[in-house]
């Protein structure tokens, strides 16, 4: 079966950075377009960055130039690194896959900013 496996997340000080990355399975990885998102307590998921299978990249405004996405097909993973995080950037992360129809999410790992 289709698993997306987020691994990284962890707490953090304002400033610091993390690198998030979520292995696939189940899924021909190279054809899927792939996705960050958050969501915060008590807000709705919000995109953060994806990349698609050519490799063209798109970040929420909030996070351009200090988030970084990549792909490594040849691993079937995608990661997030982020740095210069702030408390705002808070939340839990998903990974996602999507190919046409097919949309797949990771369970989300918590990414706490604190001093």
């Amino acid at each position: 079966q289709v698993q997306l496996v987020e691994s990284g997340g962890g707490l953090v000080q304002p400033g610091g950075s993390l690198r998030l990355s979520c292995a696939a399975s189940g899924i021909i990885f190279g054809i899927f377009d792939m996705g960050w998102y958050r969501q915060a307590p008590g807000k709705q998921r919000d995109l953060v960055a994806t990349i698609t299978r050519g490799g063209t990249t798109n970040y929420e405004g909030s996070v351009k130039g200090r988030f970084t996405i990549s792909r490594d097909n040849t691993k079937n993973t995608v990661y997030l690194q982020m740095n210069s995080l702030k408390s705002e950037d808070t939340a839990v992360y998903y990974c996602n896959a999507n190919f046409r129809s097919y949309n797949y999410w990771g369970q989300g790992t918590q990414v706490t900013v604190s001093s």
